[in-house]
């Protein structure tokens, strides 16, 4: 019995040396487990997209003045512009037509993209070219308005007269 009740006494003592530690390692975990949770609960901010009116619709080009661009590979493009608005212009390329936004450059090319559907347009004194974004090729090149086909050709350099 002596031994018996000996035995319980010290089973006992291990339990309860053992059942803080337990606990303590449980408490520990499930206030990790509870903070990775809520850590993985929370959303990330999504950068806010700019609303610059491109899901609009079908632009209006009623007052718009229209210049068609040909481009190679007889490519065709027309392109509306509106005096009142310089922050936008209308494009048609195939049978959709596009509403474009500006994009401040640093070289002082005219730059307008739609990034719903992925359209750049990029527009300097002796051409203008159209690129999908999305995809990242070329849609037209060497577009030029009947007023860029009528600039003389820029002369090729000659290295001789460059000493």
């Amino acid at each position: 019995m002596k031994k018996s009740l000996s035995i319980l006494v010290l089973l006992c003592a291990s339990l309860a040396v053992a059942a803080p530690q337990v606990q303590a390692q449980t408490s520990t975990t499930t206030k990790k487990t509870t903070k990775k949770a809520v850590k993985k609960a929370a959303p990330k901010a999504a950068p806010a997209e700019v609303d610059d009116g491109e899901d609009e619709g079908t632009p209006d080009i009623k007052t718009s003045t229209a210049v068609d661009y040909h481009c190679e590979l007889g490519n065709n493009l027309t392109i509306y512009t509106n005096a009142e608005d310089d922050k936008h212009i209308a494009l048609r390329w195939g049978k959709a037509l596009h509403r474009l936004t500006r994009v401040p450059t640093t070289t002082g090319a005219n730059r307008f993209e739609n990034r719903k559907y992925g359209l750049l347009w990029i527009g300097i004194p002796a051409k203008g070219i159209l690129l999908d974004s999305k995809k990242g090729q070329q849609l037209a090149n060497e577009c030029k308005s009947p007023a860029q086909e009528q600039l003389p050709a820029a002369a090729p350099a000659d290295p001789a007269n460059s000493l």
